[in-house]
């Protein structure tokens, strides 16, 4: 088991979290809260760890170092504002919240490090804290950020810095699918239709719905298998797109987990009005859950 805080719970810190004008309601919109005696159960996702996954046994990899050219801004997408903080603040807050986590390794460009150093400093849950270099692609700056896990991890589970919605109980459901499985990836259904069409646009097929899916992050990986795919497809020379598809290519199973269609990713600047609204909605619902 990975060294962890003793203390499964603490009142968490305003500067994180989004802006409300009411100082009673500045106490976290990604963190556990107490509310009532109703809605506790509910809300037990930073005190509590999974029934078989200890506490700390799971390495975080954070991936950060994306440069955003279709968001068009002046930094990488990650580091853009949202209501107030970094995009890439809102899911690590969440994750290092829960007692799983038992260690971080954020991989980014080592000149935004201590963007991320300033703001870990402020998390009221503070599991050890490492960086890797991002790589020229996706599964080299997975492998980079691997490479300086720890070796005790029960689980790597590899999250998109730009979706900083992800749900605490979403990822703990992942990761209970993936200790049972050996990989799992939190993912919704596909809701439009889908066609395949060639390289002039003319539809060759239309895809059966019921059976496709969106992946999204985390995505969750025993480390032995994580470890043996990354052989595999460097033997092969295989590029991958999602951290999972190295499991698929040693021929294993993955679970999709379902997710939620809010875990969106930032990429463009219609994301970031999304992204906007849903924290709002989020910050409303806090408000009224208060008020009850």
């Amino acid at each position: 088991m990975l060294a962890r805080r003793s203390a499964p719970y603490r009142k968490p810190i305003t500067a994180l979290n989004v802006e409300v004008s009411d100082r009673r309601l500045q106490k976290g919109a990604f963190v556990c809260r107490r509310v009532s005696t109703r809605r506790v159960d509910a809300q037990r996702h930073v005190c509590q760890a999974t029934a078989s996954l200890e506490h700390g046994s799971v390495s975080l990899v954070l991936l950060a170092g994306g440069v955003g050219k279709r968001m068009g801004a002046s930094m990488p997408k990650q580091y853009l504002p949202l209501l107030g903080q970094p995009i890439a603040m809102y899911s690590l807050q969440t994750l290092c919240s829960m007692a799983e986590i038992g260690e971080v390794v954020i991989v980014c460009d080592p000149s935004y490090q201590e963007v991320f150093r300033e703001y870990y400093r402020l998390l009221p849950e503070k599991p050890p804290l490492k960086f890797a270099e991002p790589g020229a692609e996706r599964q080299d700056s997975v492998y980079n950020g691997f490479q300086v896990s720890s070796q005790d991890a029960a689980l790597v589970a590899i999250h998109d810095s730009a979706r900083p919605l992800v749900k605490a109980e979403d990822v703990r459901k992942c990761l209970e699918d993936a200790l049972e499985v050996g990989a799992a990836v939190l993912g919704v259904a596909v809701k439009p239709t889908i066609k395949e069409v060639d390289g002039e646009g003319r539809v060759i097929k239309t895809l059966v719905r019921a059976g496709l899916w969106e992946v999204q992050t985390p995505q969750v990986i025993k480390p032995d298998l994580l470890r043996e795919g990354f052989e595999l497809i460097k033997q092969e020379g295989t590029e991958v797109t999602d951290d999972v598809s190295i499991i698929e290519a040693l021929g294993k199973p993955v679970k999709v987990t379902r997710g939620s269609y809010t875990n969106i990713k930032v990429t463009t600047p219609d994301d970031m009005s999304v992204a906007e609204r849903f924290l709002s909605e989020h910050k409303g619902a806090l408000v009224a859950e208060m008020a009850n």
